[in-house]
């Protein structure tokens, strides 16, 4: 038995649900505060341990602690079993998508390489996209065990999205997939390295630029977030979750931000070089116009470290940025761009990468 894979294994295991649980839990108050600050206001600020406030940071806390100690409601004339179910239905999967994503360089520990990845295997991308469409089945459950109607509305809605988008999704990913000749992260990542014309980094973003503009609405989609959040639409009818509280609401909120933080992971992993750096090879830079700048091992790798999440955060931004700048679609608009438009687009963008790839 190899003690030394096994410790690295519950090492990472641990590590990864302690980086995600807590981005999720930074971004309810992010999300508050950027929409404050677009809006002109000061925000979530009120919360303060030792009268400190810090900002509001201690905010998601008071969040925590509202939900445990709310009244966990289960309708009356509701399937008890599935109100209780959906919830972790929904969570799960949107968790184990972390198992395959590259969240850092391979670093040497003890003689051996240790991959920045709980599980390293060759049809990662196809994982995630299997994974990440079962969380819709938590949904419906949720709509379906409350026996209400505008919470099973709001089911039929997600399930009608996810159907739509889920194609979108695929076909936008394929073309990197052909570029890249596989479905490994990590093996992703490692074929963007390098510089088109000694100046343009090989990512996927430049080679597969529509790929990347179609994955991104499609991703908010599936993910359920203005302006395609037909599912929750709390000025409509409330959504899937109308009759959940306390804890059990609070893990389908949670399940949002984790979905925040997949979709950013990857589309880093995949159209923005993942930990690669511009011009940054193993032992330091090396400029296009000549020249290099040595730098220690070490500190390379908190470069790459330091690139990965700084890419993740940026893509957050944007993410929470287009939440609080758009408005709701209609639901007939939300097909109408999932069907009409984006899929055509994918499909041309596939035969385009086709044609491309057979001529050069």
């Amino acid at each position: 038995m190899d003690w030394f894979n096994i410790i690295a294994a519950l090492v990472k295991i641990v590590a990864m649900i302690a980086v995600v649980m807590g981005l999720a839990t930074v971004l309810t108050w992010v999300e508050r505060k950027q929409s404050a600050v677009m809006q002109d206001r000061i925000g979530a600020n009120r919360a303060d341990i030792l009268g400190l406030r810090i900002i509001g940071l201690f905010q998601p806390i008071a969040d925590a602690i509202k939900m445990i100690t709310k009244e966990d409601y289960i309708p009356p004339f509701g399937n008890r079993w599935l109100h209780m179910l959906a919830p972790a239905v929904a969570f799960m999967p949107v968790l184990l998508v972390f198992a395959v994503i590259p969240m850092g360089p391979p670093v040497e520990v003890a003689g051996r390489t240790v991959l920045m990845q709980i599980a390293d295997i060759d049809v990662g991308l196809l994982y995630i996209l299997a994974f990440g469409g079962l969380g819709i089945y938590g949904a419906v459950l949720g709509g379906w065990g409350s026996n209400n109607k505008y919470a099973l509305l709001g089911a039929i809605r997600a399930s009608a999205q996810m159907i739509s988008y889920e194609v979108c999704l695929g076909l936008s990913l394929i073309g990197a997939v052909m570029i890249y000749g596989t479905l490994d992260l990590g093996e992703m990542i490692l074929r963007q390295s390098g510089n088109w014309f000694e100046w343009i980094p090989r990512w996927g973003i430049f080679v597969q630029p529509l790929g990347a503009l179609l994955f991104l609405p499609a991703a908010i989609a599936e993910n359920k977030r203005i302006p395609f959040d037909l599912p929750e639409a709390e000025s409509e009818i409330i959504g899937y979750y109308t009759e959940y509280s306390g804890l059990k609401c609070g893990l389908f909120m949670m399940t949002e931000f984790i979905e925040m933080v997949v979709v950013s992971a990857l589309f880093t992993v995949i159209f923005l070089g993942g930990w690669q750096v511009p011009y940054l090879s193993w032992d330091g830079f090396h400029w296009p116009w000549g020249g290099m700048l040595y730098l220690p091992v070490l500190l390379v790798k908190g470069l790459e470290f330091g690139a990965l999440f700084f890419k993740i955060a940026v893509m957050i931004y944007l993410l929470t940025l287009i939440r609080w700048t758009l408005p709701r679609f209609r639901y007939d608009q939300v097909m109408r761009l999932g069907w009409n438009y984006l899929l055509p687009l994918a499909l041309l963008n596939l035969a385009a990468t086709g044609v491309v790839l057979v001529v050069i």
